[in-house]
């Protein structure tokens, strides 16, 4: 049955190239992904989906179902498709999104010996203010019995582990002054913002390994001849556990207090962009998803263990909630980095499909192992139980 999902997914390789490249070329940021919701949509009810648009009033993302009309497990597929500002699709979310409808697309022409439902889920603005994370929060993944998504990558690695993630922000508001001709009379914003960072880099001294904090100066003055009675730092606080970063929050916010109360500045705190948790692979399912990829020829000394952490991804906060994979597929040869025009030209080359086209087949197989093989599935929710103990 798996040659026949294979044999399905290749039937539609020209759709499916048509919409990475369409979404590509047409990048859109975070929530104003139109065009790219909508081809995908379009596909998916093409081949009999049911769609929802604006799931939890997000207007760009959508849930996308096939059921086999028998009871069985839910399986949840994430579609990622913002890009970035200015160098557009770097992450190669025009794959990211284009893979998950074509895994269950071909899934779908052989759910008569399935049992389940399918479900594409349209996740907007991964990059800043994550769909996910609204989805999660709201109980649209609840009933999942399992989530994956595929990432494009220089290598094949497999799921591991990413980053939580706080973004905080300080407001300080002081009072302006000429800063020559009468200086006493001024409460100096940017002092304070400068001390928050000079506690931060003190206190970096004593955080464990796995963590970071940076940040920027988005606002600081207008003139230097002016006591700058308004000025905001952001800061990203990040760890390899969502308790670790939430008691280091406390200290950082403790180190803004202490500037406000230093400069005699007011001081107003608030989160920027929504909160990622860290992910936590469900390794049954990692090595079911891996298996497929070396049935699909791939060689497994080409398959890498992921680096622990580095980064953060909404799909931490899914994997809270349901046994989940976030693995990686190659698309160059080249070790291009994330987030730069080199990987953006990876992400549209033929190559880089091919990658899409792997990711897909290997998702596909997944879920149909899932919806087919009581054991495996089994093994998968036995393990993330233990994970939640």
């Amino acid at each position: 049955m798996k040659s026949q999902i294979e044999k399905e997914i290749e039937s539609i390789r020209q759709d499916l190239f048509h919409i990475s490249q369409y979404i590509g070329h047409h990048p859109e940021l975070g929530h104003e992904e139109f065009k790219a919701s909508k081809i995908l949509t379009e596909e998916l009810k093409k081949h009999g989906f049911e769609v929802e648009l604006g799931t939890c009033g997000l207007a760009t993302a959508f849930t996308a179902v096939y059921d086999s009309g028998r009871p069985g497990p839910a399986i949840g597929l994430m579609a990622e498709y913002d890009a970035l500002p200015d160098i557009g699709h770097a992450c190669g979310h025009n794959l990211i999104g284009t893979l998950a409808v074509g895994a269950a697309i071909g899934v779908s022409k052989v759910m008569t010996s399935c049992s389940g439902k399918v479900y594409v889920y349209g996740t907007p603005a991964e990059e800043t203010k994550g769909g996910k994370v609204t989805m999660a929060e709201q109980g649209v993944f609840d009933h999942l019995d399992a989530a994956m998504m595929v990432h494009p990558y220089y290598r094949h690695e497999k799921s591991g582990t990413s980053l939580a993630m706080d973004a905080i922000q300080f407001e300080f508001f002081g009072k302006a002054s000429h800063a020559a001709g009468a200086p006493h009379e001024g409460i100096n914003a940017l002092d304070a913002v400068i001390q928050t960072f000079n506690g931060i880099n003190a206190l970096r001294q004593h955080i464990l390994p796995d963590a970071r904090i940076h940040g920027i100066i988005p606002e600081g003055g207008k003139a230097a001849n002016v006591v700058p009675d308004y000025a905001v730092a952001q800061f990203y606080v990040r760890g390899a556990e969502r308790s670790y970063v939430n008691e280091l929050l406390e200290k950082v916010k403790n180190c803004a207090k202490a500037a406000a109360l230093a400069t005699g500045a007011r001081l107003e705190t608030s989160f920027y962009e929504l909160s990622y948790d860290d992910l936590k692979t469900n390794q049954v399912l990692s090595d079911i998803f891996t298996k497929n990829m070396l049935e699909l020829g791939v060689d497994p000394d080409s398959i890498h263990e992921k680096a622990d952490g580095g980064g953060s991804v909404d799909m931490g906060n899914v994997s809270q909630i349901a046994p989940s994979i976030h693995p990686y597929v190659q698309i160059c040869d080249e070790p291009h980095a994330c987030h730069t025009p080199e990987f953006r030209e990876a992400a549209m080359s033929s190559k880089g499909f091919e990658g899409l086209m792997l990711g897909a087949k290997s998702m596909a197989f997944t879920v149909y192992d899932l919806m087919t093989n009581g054991e495996f599935l089994k093994k998968v929710k036995d393990e993330f139980r233990l994970l939640k103990q």
